[in-house]
């Protein structure tokens, strides 16, 4: 595994990079000493892991998370000193975190845990979701980063940015202003994510995100046809014909 080493110390960079040259499978490819550098890091390396150090100057541990885009997601393991950051990630779905100074046998551990997850990137996906989420917005809103897949590469989006999802048949489609991607849940789990949201189920193949609709145009008494910002038109079912006044008081 390609791994890259985020730490705003120099000694503590160097101990952990000596630590891992130890285990079999595993290549220290880079080493950065704040966020901003460790997401140039992981655009420019895509490492496999990356062991991460929460409290850096210039940017923290949290915000490299939120600001982590497809497709190729590192397996992210925290690396803290406070007690309280580290329970914070590991309960936001951290594949593991690492308390300072960190043992051998639990960098085994977290290495090998680390091995594990990587053959199951839409997990890993869901795990930096979930960090990312939690980090911003409180454990009330974990789970609140959107999934997508293109090709063999995952993506988090930002619901917001989420125009609606649409059902074929076993696929979801999650539709944004310029591209579509495949969801990695049925539209019922995603419903329930993101429940009390801006997003409203008008069809039972399809849910939208009330802020990007445009226009709202009646078919019949029960039947209307919405209009997005990207000028997709979606019919709303009779079934779900009452979600139009709560789309009409956003």
């Amino acid at each position: 595994m390609k791994t890259l080493i985020v730490d705003d110390e120099p000694i503590a960079r160097r101990v952990l990079r000596e630590e891992l040259e130890l285990f079999p499978g595993i290549q220290v490819i880079g080493e950065a000493e704040n966020g901003r550098d460790a997401l140039k890091q992981i655009a420019k390396l895509k490492p496999d892991l990356v062991f991460l150090d929460l409290q850096m100057p210039v940017m923290g541990g949290f915000e490299v998370v939120r600001n982590l885009e497809g497709g190729s997601l590192p397996v992210i393991v925290i690396v803290t000193a406070f007690d309280q950051h580290a329970m914070q990630a590991f309960e936001a779905g951290a594949i593991d975190y690492l308390l300072k100074p960190v043992s051998h046998a639990r960098l085994k551990k977290a290495v090998e845990r680390a091995k594990k997850l990587k053959a199951k990137p839409v997990d890993v996906a869901e795990n930096i979701a979930k960090i990312a989420s939690a980090s911003q917005h409180g454990p009330a809103s974990r789970g609140r980063r959107i999934v997508g897949r293109t090709g063999s590469e995952y993506h988090l989006l930002d619901p917001n940015d989420v125009l609606a999802f649409q059902a074929d048949g076993e696929l979801v489609w999650i539709i944004t202003a310029k591209h579509r991607f495949l969801a990695a849940q049925s539209l019922r789990a995603i419903e329930t994510r993101l429940e009390s949201s801006q997003f409203q189920r008008v069809h039972r193949n399809a849910m939208v995100n009330v802020n990007h609709v445009r226009k709202i145009s009646p078919l019949t008494s029960r039947r209307w046809l919405l209009t997005l910002t990207n000028q997709q038109q979606l019919i709303v079912s009779k079934r779900q014909a009452h979600n139009i006044r709560t789309i009409l008081q956003w």
